[in-house]
């Protein structure tokens, strides 16, 4: 039983906090001053950045769809409509999985192991020392150019 209440206890601390930081993060994305020149120069590094892992992985979802179910469309005699079949479930369907997933990784460890570097030289303590808010310019600038360049 003990087990049980200490786990739904991490449940709620764990749930608190990420109100916490949405909270902070919709606090801090309405104030001045805003951080355009880091807001592009994010959107660059995800966004074009991710562009070619993210065709190279669904042309080849696409070769390998296709080299799928070539031989039943063969065997049904329905060979013609293999393009559309095949454009619509990588469009539709696992498309927008695959791309977020592709991104989830990539991004995601890259903003991970910038943030983890800049904690370990010490060059976020230096932004709070110095008056910007680092919050707002590496958190909020990132999930803004996530919300904005993975559509």
């Amino acid at each position: 039983m003990e087990i049980i209440l200490e786990r739904f206890k991490s449940w709620f601390e764990e749930a608190g906090k990420l109100a916490a930081f949405a909270g902070r993060f919709f606090s801090e994305t309405f104030r001045r001053p805003f951080e355009w020149k880091e807001l592009i120069n994010q959107c660059f590094v995800i966004g074009y950045h991710s562009i070619f892992l993210v065709g190279a992985t669904a042309f080849i979802m696409g070769l390998v769809l296709t080299l799928q179910i070539r031989p039943t469309m063969i065997e049904f005699g329905a060979v013609s409509y293999m393009p559309n079949m095949v454009s619509v479930a990588l469009v539709r369907e696992i498309g927008p999985m695959v791309t977020a997933l592709i991104c989830a990784g990539k991004i995601g460890s890259s903003i991970g192991a910038e943030l983890g570097s800049m904690k370990v030289t010490e060059q976020i303590d230096a932004m709070e020392d110095s008056g910007t808010n680092p919050f707002r310019f590496l958190v909020v600038t990132r999930v803004w150019d996530c919300i904005l360049m993975l559509p």
